[in-house]
């Protein structure tokens, strides 16, 4: 699939999907780099779903998903598995990187609350995240798993990113910020910069 998908980036059709069942989870995501905030949601964790649409939506990436798993213990492994196939299917539709712009950092108000995402799309996989929220959750949804599944997604998509909520007092606006932000983010450090030639780095490779 890895080949493939190298081959469909330098075609400019950077577009990834991957199937993942467990015994936890049976996953479908398909992901589309350069889209047009085309969004097809169906899971069981309704305040995820909201916050892939943002992030779709902001990003201008083309995002189908399909998620059942295990919600009647909780939605961990839910939202988990879902930050795996995204990343995985993000790496993969970049293919070399050639030509990108590979950092970005944006910043997003959402009313009272305000968030920072930047990213380097590094071949390096490491996550930092500074937010405390007002709230331990947004209606059934644990605000602790926003780390799990940005953490994930950083993992397997293998870049850089730093996440920061500057401030904010209603805990729903701060993670809708958040996810805002990490996809305004991606937009711009995934974009085919003309003046790039080959692989953004000294190394000649990412």
């Amino acid at each position: 699939m890895a080949q493939d998908n190298n081959n469909a980036a330098a075609a400019g059709v950077r577009r990834s999907e991957v199937a993942r069942t467990t015994n936890e989870t049976d996953i479908k995501l398909a992901f589309g780099v350069d889209g047009t905030g085309e969004v097809n949601l169906e899971t069981d964790v309704p305040f995820l779903n909201h916050m892939l649409d943002l992030f779709a939506k902001h990003g201008q990436f083309d995002l189908k998903v399909e998620a059942r798993g295990d919600v009647d213990i909780d939605d961990h492994h839910t939202v988990e598995d879902i930050g795996i196939c995204l990343g995985q299917t993000l790496r993969e539709a970049l293919g070399d990187k050639a030509g990108i712009k590979r950092y970005a950092s944006v910043f997003v108000p959402m009313d009272e609350a305000l968030a920072q995402v930047i990213v380097d799309v590094s071949n390096r996989p490491h996550f930092e995240y500074r937010a405390e929220y007002p709230s331990p959750t947004v209606g059934s949804f644990s605000t602790e798993l926003v780390h799990e599944f940005l953490w994930k997604l950083a993992l397997e998509s293998r870049i850089t990113l730093h996440v920061i909520v500057h401030y904010g007092k209603n805990t729903h606006h701060m993670i809708e910020a958040v996810f805002k932000a990490l996809g305004r983010a991606l937009d711009e450090a995934t974009q085919i910069d003309p003046r790039v030639k080959g692989v953004p780095s000294t190394k000649g490779v990412l």
